[in-house]
């Protein structure tokens, strides 16, 4: 018993934890903005402490707070839909090339932190793009249509000329190749006609490689050097196909400037210190957000197909607040419904489960927010689903109990061989459907079924969670109240449904 008394001590502390978790006090995050935006004269009043923390107390210590808010679908809270044109003639690239760029588009989005957006090829060279919930929609969208065509140019022999080069527009050899396969629209002017040749020859600077040749890029701050304070870069890694080229290049080029130029800036012009066959640094003066962006960029990869704003639209959640409406209303009668039959049919065994079944909800939902999962209205739906397979799991427990008190065994050798006969057939149906579930989200990870790995994820979760509460947590509350009520339970089997 002292091992059942222990597991409800953890099973109650864990329930407070995702009770606070999944309903937040809303106060304290009002009360927060309002000293964020506090003058002077104003922070007494609120009792904020100096670093902006709550200090609800007045004694100087500000209190712990958790901010969790929940990731809500482009269905639920609305976004912005924008609508991507190929900016080139659709018949010089392929389906392939515009299933590409799609991909190359749907992990940009996904690496700006917008789950559940939903990004599908639309005819023969558009793109649709769903971001739910954007804070920046500027940015966004710039960080999407930016082809990020990332150049590492020859700059041998032009030690005098790099300082007035950088910062300027240039044109290169795979501009020039990228050129002829894009159509100008009537009464445009040839974009590289603008941009700055090779001073001596008059001709493009030579592409050594582009960013199609990179592994890896990431952002980061370089260590103090001398007076000037550190400063942002990006690190950056060489695909194996690649090394050979750029290792020997570089080898050949030590002592000689080589420019790094994207869409057609330079950006820099580092000489070339030693032979560099893995990879480097991006240097620029950045600013932190810009080497994150410009990271996320080459990471994604150049964009194959360039692509150009055909239209942008704000989407509302009006919709989508009665859809949440409807949701949580059904999901309630649902749940209620399940309680009472529950309580009903299987007696104190019931309660146990209804205990359990409550316990299983708020662990979904702190769940939900702590990874963070965006909630759309299929996984909300596969939330509602897995609610019904944690009351399937303490049926099948429930119903061998019956069966072994039956065949008269006792109370004690009843609840044991029902917990351990039940165990293998939860098991292994929870397992299934997670199986599943994860088939399920492999095809949504295709551009335009993200909703059903949405639905997938809040499945499998709430059927992870489940082989935690049918068993354990329903164990756990069952055994403490037939150890409450066992001479009632004794005298009268009927309390455990039998």
């Amino acid at each position: 018993m002292s091992g059942h008394l222990r597991w409800l001590a953890f099973i109650l502390l864990l329930s407070l934890f995702c009770i606070w978790v999944a309903t937040p006090p809303e106060f304290k995050g009002v009360q927060a903005e309002a000293c964020a935006a506090a003058t002077d004269e104003q922070l007494a009043q609120l009792k904020c402490s100096e670093n902006l923390e709550i200090d609800s107390n007045g004694d100087g210590l500000p209190e712990f707070v958790l901010n969790i808010t929940q990731s809500l679908g482009l269905d639920l809270v609305g976004g912005l839909r924008v609508l991507l044109q190929a900016d080139i003639a659709a018949d010089s690239f392929s389906p392939e090339d515009l299933g590409e760029t799609a991909n190359n588009v749907s992990r940009r989005v996904n690496a700006l932190g917008l789950t559940e957006a939903t990004v599908q090829v639309q005819g023969r060279d558009r793109i649709l793009v769903e971001l739910p919930g954007v804070r920046d929609p500027q940015q966004a969208v710039a960080t999407i249509q930016q082809t990020a065509l990332l150049e590492f140019v020859d700059f041998g022999g032009l030690s005098n000329q790099v300082v007035g080069l950088v910062g300027a527009e240039i044109v290169t050899t795979e501009q020039v190749a990228l050129q002829q396969g894009r159509a100008l629209a009537p009464g445009e002017d040839d974009p590289l006609a603008a941009r700055r040749a090779h001073p001596v020859s008059g001709l493009p600077f030579r592409t050594v490689m582009t960013g199609a040749g990179l592994q890896a890029a990431s952002a980061v701050l370089s260590p103090p050097q001398g007076t000037g304070g550190p400063e942002w870069m990006i690190n950056f890694e060489i695909k194996e196909e690649f090394q050979e080229i750029f290792g020997g290049f570089t080898g050949d080029r030590i002592g000689e400037p080589m420019a790094i130029v994207l869409d057609a800036e330079v950006l820099s012009a580092p000489i070339i210190q030693a032979q560099l066959p893995t990879g480097g640094v991006i240097t620029g003066q950045f600013t932190e957000e810009e080497a994150n962006t410009l990271a996320l960029q080459l990471r994604s990869g150049a964009l194959p197909i360039p692509l150009r704003i055909e239209s942008t639209q704000e989407v509302g959640a009006t919709l989508g607040r009665e859809s949440v409406r409807l949701s949580v209303q059904a999901g309630i009668v649902g749940v209620i419904v399940v309680l009472a039959f529950m309580l009903i049919y299987y007696r104190l065994p019931g309660l146990a489960a209804d205990l359990a079944l409550v316990v299983f909800i708020f662990l979904n939902i702190a769940v939900f927010k702590l990874l963070p999962v965006t909630l759309t209205l299929p996984a909300i739906t596969g939330f509602l689903i897995s609610i019904g397979t944690a009351v399937d799991g303490n049926i099948l427990i429930f119903e061998r109990i019956k069966e072994e008190l039956r065949a008269g065994l006792s109370l004690d050798a009843a609840l044991k061989a029902g917990f351990n006969r039940a165990w293998t057939s939860i098991r292994d149906s929870n397992l299934s459907t997670i199986i599943i579930c994860g088939i399920l989200f492999m095809f949504g990870q295709t551009p335009g079924a993200s909703i059903v790995a949405g639905f997938a994820v809040t499945l499998a979760i709430g059927l992870v969670l489940n082989l935690f509460t049918a068993v354990i947590v329903t164990r756990t509350f069952l055994y403490v109240l037939v150890g409450l009520f066992r001479g009632p339970i004794e005298n009268n089997r009927a309390v455990l449904g039998a």
